[in-house]
């Protein structure tokens, strides 16, 4: 079994998506990851582990070498799972994905594992919860800004509460975010408060209140190259939790 050590670069588990992919003349169902979330990781000190779709109860397994965990963007989470009926623009359910993600968040909960989630990780996080999502926000709050298509991120101004943890992680309060979803954060679920708003109101971040490093951000900080913040954090996070267990194993 892989470990780490507090004085060795933590490992970073990274949820992928399972989609059609060609190469060559090969065109087939494969684990896909953009190399930005890879980079991200890996630039920041960490050492990234892919975590494709599988059977839910090997996600406790999965996660127990883990320090820190990314749940990343992708495909829709299905309203099913928060008691919704579909909206016409809500894309096809990833059952796999979604049972698989629910399991990894909750046993690195159990655990105490820190959790970075982005843009679907936010949106599932928060329905893991026990929250809700706005399935279709061209809808519900009239505007386009936030997924302008063609592979092309967007670009928000957002506004981050003081005095939350990420404020103290970012270190300012007004950014520039880059952006692709057309869901946001209806109800916010259990132990989880907002930290970062855009004019309209949605909800652009959030971070647990139940002493568990969980930050959630609606963007893709990814995309930045320049900004490694949120994925250091995250990585100093996972570096102490494994000085933790380590201390705890002897």
């Amino acid at each position: 079994m892989v470990s780490s050590a507090s004085d060795s670069a933590p490992l970073i588990g990274i949820t992928t998506y399972l989609e059609r992919a060609q190469q060559g003349v090969w065109d087939v169902r494969a684990a896909f990851l953009p190399e930005q979330y890879l980079t991200s990781v890996t630039s920041s000190g960490g050492i990234a582990l892919l975590l494709p779709p599988q059977d839910p109860d090997a996600a406790d397994a999965a996660i127990a070498g883990m320090d820190g965990l990314v749940l990343s963007g992708g495909a829709d989470v299905a309203p099913e799972l928060y008691g919704e009926r579909r909206h016409p623009l809500t894309d096809p359910a990833r059952v796999d994905r979604d049972a698989w993600e629910l399991a990894l968040f909750h046993a690195a909960e159990r655990r105490g594992i820190p959790v970075l989630a982005i843009c679907r990780g936010l949106q599932l996080v928060n329905v893991a919860r026990g929250g809700t999502l706005q399935q279709h926000l061209p809808e519900s709050l009239g505007t386009e800004r936030y997924r302008i298509g063609g592979g092309v991120f967007a670009e928000n101004d957002i506004a981050v509460e003081v005095d939350t943890a990420l404020a103290e992680i970012l270190g300012e309060t007004d950014m520039r975010v880059h952006s692709y979803h057309h869901q946001g954060v209806g109800r916010l679920g259990d132990g989880l408060v907002a930290a970062a708003h855009s004019d309209d109101g949605l909800v652009q971040a959030f971070v647990d209140t139940a002493g568990a490093h969980i930050v959630g951000v609606q963007w893709h900080p990814e995309e930045n190259a320049e900004d490694r913040r949120l994925f250091a954090d995250l990585v100093t996070q996972a570096r102490a939790f494994a000085a933790r267990r380590k201390e705890d194993a002897r």
